[in-house]
């Protein structure tokens, strides 16, 4: 009588080595267990999705030896991620430098008045800036900005460049930054009480940024009327985070701030 093996496993499940062949889309297979045969659509997380020639989808699990291709058989597995394409451009809208290192630090600064100013220029500006070698500093304030300035000694190669909050007709800072005459120094400025205003409204969601009565603190009064802990520190980390690029800025502060560039990398 003839005999027969006991291993009753179809031959195309039997172990043995087969090549794997990454589930490229467009990747045409036959699935071994039920003859269905379709381009691969999509893979996913131990599945791939075939659609054969009529349109129809399904789903299939990545088994080893699980499917066929051009009648031999394989073993399907996730595509290889590719690398995230390199940025075009920095997040001031500038042409990106891919693997430019930092210029040595030139002579001239930028001041600006608090951390958050510093942190949010750094944000969208930051790559710009090294490349520049253009060294950003924050002051805690403008009241002392004529002494500050005296101090710098700004010249044609060490020139000074100052953003000032709030910078209106008529405001205290519009007085002090009058007060600053040299040739080799620029305030400008944008007209909101704090940097926080420079972001737009679209890029956390709301309507409009809340107005603060006069008397009361503004970063406090702002996390009350949005419905934030009273924690500034942790409400501007929330404003900072929306912050991807120079489209989620005020154009007000997009041009002093450009303009707080050129002027001090402009050669002397």
């Amino acid at each position: 009588m003839r005999e027969y093996s006991p291993d009753l496993t179809p031959q195309w499940k039997r172990a043995k080595a087969v090549p794997e062949v990454p589930a490229d889309p467009g990747l045409v297979v036959e699935v071994a267990a039920t003859d269905f045969c379709g381009a691969v659509v999509a893979c996913e997380a131990g599945t791939v999705i075939l659609e054969d020639r009529f349109g129809k989808r399904r789903a299939f699990p990545l088994e080893p030896r699980g499917f066929l291709l051009d009648g031999a058989v394989v073993t399907l597995t996730r595509p290889a991620r590719t690398a995230a394409a390199t940025p075009a451009h920095t997040a001031s809208g500038s042409v990106a430098v891919p693997g430019a290192r930092a210029r040595v630090a030139r002579a001239g600064r930028i001041y600006v008045e608090g951390r958050h100013d510093a942190e949010l220029v750094e944000r969208v500006w930051g790559d710009d800036l090294r490349i520049e070698g253009v060294v950003v500093e924050y002051l805690e304030g403008i009241d002392d900005l004529p002494a500050i300035v005296a101090d710098f000694a700004p010249a044609p190669d060490a020139r000074l460049g100052v953003l000032v909050d709030h910078l209106v007709p008529g405001s205290k800072e519009s007085r002090i930054a009058a007060s600053v005459t040299s040739p080799h120094v620029l305030v400008v400025g944008h007209p909101y009480v704090d940097v926080w205003q420079a972001v737009k409204p679209s890029a956390l969601g709301i309507p409009a940024w809340p107005v603060i009565p006069r008397g009361q603190d503004w970063k406090t009064g702002i996390c009350h009327a949005l419905g934030w802990p009273s924690n500034t520190g942790a409400a501007w980390q929330h404003i900072l985070s929306r912050v991807t690029s120079y489209k989620d800025l005020d154009p007000t502060l997009l041009g002093a701030v450009e303009h707080l560039i050129d002027h001090v990398t402009t050669p002397a």
